[in-house]
């Protein structure tokens, strides 16, 4: 029950992390994949839990960036601009 405990809390913070970068819809698709994980726990499929949490660390990696490349692409745009 520890590791059911532990998973639920990451992936809650995953949802938190989601909402905060990007919007209302990634974060009710991450709220899925967390019932879903909660689901699992409780059957004690823990393989599935395992693959679920990477491919949710994986998407948030993406994500991550995802928002830095168009951030700092975005800025050398602006320098460019500013610089002319």
């Amino acid at each position: 029950m520890r590791e059911a405990a532990a998973v639920v809390v990451g992936a809650v913070g995953v949802v938190v992390v989601v909402v905060v970068i990007i919007d209302v819809d990634a974060a009710a698709a991450a709220l899925i994949v967390v019932v879903v994980i909660v689901v699992v726990v409780s059957v004690k499929v823990v393989v599935v839990v395992v693959v679920v949490v990477i491919v949710v660390v994986v998407v948030v990696v993406v994500v991550v960036v995802v928002v830095v490349v168009v951030v700092v692409s975005a800025a050398v745009v602006i320098a460019v601009v500013v610089g002319q």
